[in-house]
């Protein structure tokens, strides 16, 4: 069996990567022939990694109201050839094998000061990339990711900026203006990438929840330490910067990879992003 075939997914696995039921990724596939299935030796069928992310895209254009058929055509056109524009799915295409889960925004906020507490404590002059959606979730962290960006080698902030603050270079923070038909707008990342410490979190917000309550809205995540996935996240969100009207964060030479996933900072983050959710730890980091 090629390697391809060897890693690539099951309709299950490629409806828990891409938020689509099974029984919808197979009703596609029977009227407009997508997602396309190879088939093994077993008879058993199997989707490319590369799939995901098209999925991703044909979910995108649907919930900006275009109609399936036209959506499908026009992800399968441009996917071949497009730049980068989500972290998760790029992620999602080129590391299937990174755990997905579930989050409500609650958590994933939690998990966000966590890592940015991780980051702050390594002093590591990484790259550093926030995904915020729009400029009023972006205002409450402006102090702190002024802080961080102190000692980063570069840092970027995404979001609509419409609803807030378009101020920020001057703290060593690149703000991105996000395009109305970003998929970036529906994200939420923090992402550090340097040869001490390289971490990630994206994850991408599910469509249909504008009547629920902001923490309790529902995304798509996926967090790593894994030091190739996380260049994945990084070199990403530095396309998508550099297309969006910052062309020097593509200019410098990237930092060396890290050597392997560090065990103990995986622990750290995860025992205090669990502190941060359940409320035995503050944002000031007091018990």
């Amino acid at each position: 069996m090629n390697q391809a075939l060897k890693s690539a997914l099951t309709i299950g696995e490629l409806a828990a990567a891409t938020g689509v039921s099974a029984p919808t990724l197979r009703m596609w596939e029977s009227r407009h022939g997508f997602p396309t299935a190879q088939r093994l030796p077993s008879g058993h069928r199997r989707y490319a990694a590369e799939q995901v992310a098209l999925v991703l895209d044909v979910v995108r254009r649907r919930d900006a109201g275009v109609r399936l058929d036209a959506a499908i055509a026009q992800a399968t056109r441009e996917g071949a050839t497009a730049a980068p524009q989500s972290v998760y799915a790029e992620i999602a295409r080129r590391h299937p094998e990174q755990p997905r889960q579930r989050l409500s925004k609650h958590t994933l906020v939690a998990l966000s000061w966590a890592i940015e507490d991780e980051i702050g404590a390594s002093a590591a002059r990484g790259r550093l990339y926030g995904a915020f959606q729009t400029g009023r979730t972006w205002a409450p962290a402006r102090a702190r990711w002024s802080e961080l960006a102190r000692t980063a080698s570069a840092t970027y902030v995404f979001a609509d900026f419409a609803d807030g603050p378009a101020t920020g270079e001057e703290d060593r923070v690149g703000l991105v203006d996000l395009a109305a038909d970003a998929p970036m707008r529906r994200e939420w990342s923090v992402v550090h990438d340097s040869p001490e410490l390289a971490v990630a979190l994206t994850a991408w917000e599910l469509p249909g929840q504008q009547d629920t309550p902001d923490r309790r809205r529902v995304f798509e995540s996926v967090w790593t330490l894994d030091p190739a996935a996380v260049r994945t996240a990084a070199d990403c969100c530095a396309k998508i910067a550099a297309e969006s009207g910052h062309p020097e964060a593509t200019a410098g030479v990237a930092p060396p990879v890290a050597a392997a996933t560090d065990p103990a900072a995986v622990s750290r983050v995860a025992h205090r992003a669990l502190a941060y959710a359940d409320g035995s730890l503050d944002r000031t980091g007091t018990p």
